[in-house]
């Protein structure tokens, strides 16, 4: 036979200040992770100290045309 229980005493569990926690630490490795690649994404997008840009001619002259 099955248990009758009241609608206000039927709970799983209760929000406490464990569950607190883990959802902050979650939320604290998530930053972490996002910065991480941050600071990875401007380390390989920044030209290293050997090579150099290709540069762009002076507006005041013309591409030279082959022909």
């Amino acid at each position: 036979m099955t248990k009758i229980v009241p609608k206000d005493k039927a709970r799983q569990g209760h929000w406490g200040w464990h569950a607190l926690r883990i959802l902050v630490a979650g939320l604290l490795l998530a930053f972490i992770a996002w910065g991480a690649v941050e600071i990875y994404g401007e380390m390989i997008k920044a030209p290293t100290s050997g090579q150099s840009a290709p540069q762009a001619p002076a507006t005041g002259q013309r591409p030279t045309q082959g022909g």
